[in-house]
Parts: structure tokens; sequence; C-alpha cells
């Protein structure tokens, strides 16, 4: 009987204290989660007040190997370049939402990537240590600022993979700069605005698979995207918006996109898809200008540069919209432009060119103020193997011909339309073994009751053939 009472006993005590247990759990609430400290660069010391020096502290949280490197909501004005030392570090990647803002009050760029790899695109040439701790280096949804007249955006030497996502740099001397070698690059939604060199440049590098993807790069007086030499193939340049990439009266021309490959070899070009424009003020400006000055190799004029597309764009606003020097294997198809004020295409010494399908407009839309005397036509000098097709030129004009070819053999013109000039449609001067077919060429102009439709100065060996004229 007692050993039975001390069971209950027992059992009335455990049952209470469960009860307890339960009651107090009810009153106070299932235990808080203990926040996740997130480790970003105001852990190293950072203050992000945009007056303080935080470069030592940004230094800092690099050099951590931490990897990740966040930057929360601030400014964060730095005295010396950042460098990001890739085989020390191992992977690294800096970023934020777009609410940090880096001012870079020193010479040279904000953030340096420096890598190792000196082997092609081929994995196999990639060594095991640029896998383990250089691959896919990336800088994303940060704003910066030059404050400093020898500040820089991003510069990349030696890097594999590095990605480049969603920023703004602007009043910088040069936005991005890659240098030395670089392989597989990629430059997306990003924001390069007013600075003074280049919004990319490509600076006498050895660089293979870039891509540059919707972005808005504009007002860098030292051009939009820029090649300056080196070994570079494979470039695409897409969607993008690029305008206004020229300096003032008093600088050198460039252009907004600039391939300038003298006495180095680029090519394998694509530029797709893209709005390019802006402004016919700068002396010698133009839209896409691409100088592959192939007769470097002693004993032959051969040319080797070349294979670029050009496709599809919208272009405005220029001296010169399109010019190519020195090349081959080019298309040019599928493009609209206007408001060339000196050509709208001018092709130069160049062999094996496609131009097909253009639309080269002279819009009384775009007539306000000077466009009144912008041109429209094409001119070909020095070319030989040259087709053009299918495209449409209307209104030149009140002194250049339509389309003119000089000094060149072996041109194929045929299928255009070629509309409302005001002197000449076609002007053949010293061209042998070409033809021209299937044209309409005519003018409706007032006052154009001398103009003519061919005009034919020199030359021998061409079939002129089933076109239709207004004479």
């Amino acid at each position: 009987m007692r050993g039975t009472l001390i069971c209950l006993s027992t059992l009335l005590v455990l049952g209470y204290l469960l009860f307890s247990s339960e009651n107090t759990k009810s009153q106070t609430g299932p235990n808080p989660v203990q926040p996740v400290l997130v480790t970003t660069v105001k852990s190293f010391g950072a203050t992000g007040d945009g007056k303080t020096d935080d470069s030592a502290a940004l230094q800092r949280a690099v050099d951590s190997k931490i990897g990740q490197i966040r930057f929360p909501k601030g400014v964060y004005r730095i005295t010396k370049t950042i460098n990001v030392d890739l085989d020390q570090l191992g992977p690294t990647s800096l970023s934020s939402d777009g609410t940090a803002t880096i001012i870079m009050a020193g010479a040279g760029p904000a953030f340096r990537f420096i890598g190792t790899h000196e082997g092609t695109a081929s994995p196999d040439t990639v060594k095991e240590n640029v896998w383990r701790n250089q691959r896919s280096p990336m800088v994303d949804g940060l704003e910066i600022v030059g404050d400093h007249p020898e500040a820089c955006g991003v510069e990349a030497t030696g890097t594999m993979q590095i990605t480049l996502t969603r920023l703004t740099i602007r009043r910088t001397l040069h936005a991005i700069h890659f240098i030395k070698r670089n392989r597989n690059v990629i430059v997306s939604n990003c924001h390069l605005y007013e600075n003074r060199g280049a919004g990319v440049f490509y600076d006498h590098v050895s660089i293979h698979q870039s891509n540059i993807v919707g972005c808005h790069i504009s007002y860098n007086a030292g051009g939009g995207v820029v090649v300056r030499k080196g070994d570079i193939r494979n470039i695409q340049i897409g969607t993008c918006d690029i305008e206004g990439n020229m300096g003032d009266k008093d600088s050198e021309p460039t252009a907004n996109v600039l391939i300038d490959s003298e006495k180095a070899m680029v090519g394998e070009i694509a530029i797709v898809g893209c709005t390019i424009q802006h402004d016919h003020f700068a002396p010698g400006s133009a839209n896409i200008r691409i100088n592959e000055n192939a007769h470097i190799r002693p004993h032959s004029s051969e040319h080797r540069d070349g294979n670029i597309t050009i496709a599809d764009n919208v272009l405005s606003d220029v001296q010169t919209n399109i010019e190519i020097t020195s090349a081959r294997g080019v298309t040019v198809t599928g493009n609209t432009m206007w408001k060339g004020y000196t050509h709208n295409i001018r092709i130069h010494d160049c062999n094996n060119i496609l131009i097909s399908n253009n639309v080269l407009d002279r819009n009384p839309r775009y007539h306000y103020k000077d466009g009144a005397t912008a041109q429209v036509g094409m001119l070909f000098t020095d070319c030989d193997g040259i087709t053009v097709s299918g495209n449409l030129i209307n209104g030149t004009g009140d002194q250049t011909p339509a389309v003119e070819i000089r000094d060149s053999r072996r041109m194929n013109l045929t299928n255009c339309t070629i509309l409302d000039y005001s002197t000449v449609g076609l002007l053949l001067k010293n061209v042998t073994d070409s033809r021209v077919s299937d044209c309409l060429i005519r003018t409706d102009l007032p006052d154009s009751q001398n103009a003519q439709a061919i005009q034919i100065v020199g030359g021998k060996d061409n079939q002129i053939i089933d076109n239709l004229l207004k004479e």
C-alpha cells in the first residue's frame, strides 16, 4: 500500500512539472531566432560616410579571404587602388544592391583584379591554380565615381572569366580597362557614363571571348567601346545603347565603337542590335570605325584581319556612320542609318565585303537645325571584291553622289533602290571588271533635271545591265 502511494505521488509531481513547463512556454512563446550576422566591409572598419578614407578598411576586407565582399548602403571614399590578387585570395566578388558608391579620389583604378592566367580560352590551357583560386571574379551592383584626374573604375589583367554586371561608372578616366591578357570576359547591364576616356577600353591587350551586352555607354570623351591594337578575337557587342562618346572640337577623332588594330591582330567581331548615335559636331566622329591597316607584313599587301559582322543596328548623327579601312570578310546588313554628315558608309582599301539590305534614309523629321546638310550616300575607294545588294538609299544632299565607287575592281552592285539624289545616283570612276544590274535609280526632286542616274568616268570591262533609270 505504501509503495503504491509513493508511485502516485511521483506521478503527480512529474505531471505538475510537465504542466508548468508547457504553461511557461505558452506564456513566453517560442525561443527567438538569433539574427545571423552578415560580414560586410563595415566589419573591417569601413565607415561609408563619404568623408573618411576607407582604403585600408576595404583592402583588409579583400585580404581577409572571405571571398564575398559586401558593401551595404553608403559612400566609401578611397584614395588608393584596392588590389584583388586572385591567386593569393581565392575566388573573390565585390557586390552591393545598387545602394553603395565608391568615390575614387586617387590615381589608378578603384579596383584592380590581378590573375595569372597565361593560356587561351581552351580548357586544357587553364592551370589548376587558376580554376581553384581565380575563376569568375565578379563586381556587381556598385557605383564608382572618379574624384581624381587619373581615377579609373575597374581594371583587369591576367583574369579568367571576369564578370562585371549592374555597375554605374562615371567621371573617371576609363570606366573599364583591360590590359595585358584576359580571357572570357562578360560586361553586362552596366551604365558607363560621362568618363574622360573610354567606356570599355581594350588597351593593347591579348583578349579572346568578350561579351558586352545590354549596356548604356554614353558621353565618354575618348570613345564608347575602344580597341587599341593587341591580339583580340571574338568581341560581341549586343543590344547596347552607345551614344555621344566624342570629345569636344579640339579632341582627336574617335568613335562610339572604335576598332584600331594597326600593327596588331584584331578580328572576329559582331556588333548587333544596338542603337549608336551622336555627335556630328565632333571632328571626324563615327559611330563604327574599323581600321585594320593590314599592310604591315613584309613583302605582302594581303589583307588578313577582319571577319566582322555589323547587323541590325540603328545609327545616326555623326560625320560617318560606318567607316571600314583595310579589312576583309566584313558583312554590313540590316542596318538603318541617317544623318551621316559626310557619308553613311565609307569603305576604303578592303576585300570581300558584303553591304546588303541596309536603309540609308533622309527623313524630313530630322531636318531641323542643320540636319538638312547631312549626307546619306556610300563611298568605296581602292576596293576589290565587294557586293552591294538590296540597299535602299533615299536622298543625298546637294553635292555627294548617292553611291560613289572609285579606283576599284570586281564590284557587284545589284538590286539597289537609289532615289531622290540631287546630282548623281551612281558614280563609277576608274572602276574595272565590275557589274551594275537590276537597280532602280531615279530622282523626282524639284530642280533635278540635270541630275544623272549613272555617271562613268574612266575604267573598263564593266557591265551595266537591266537597270531602270530616269534620265
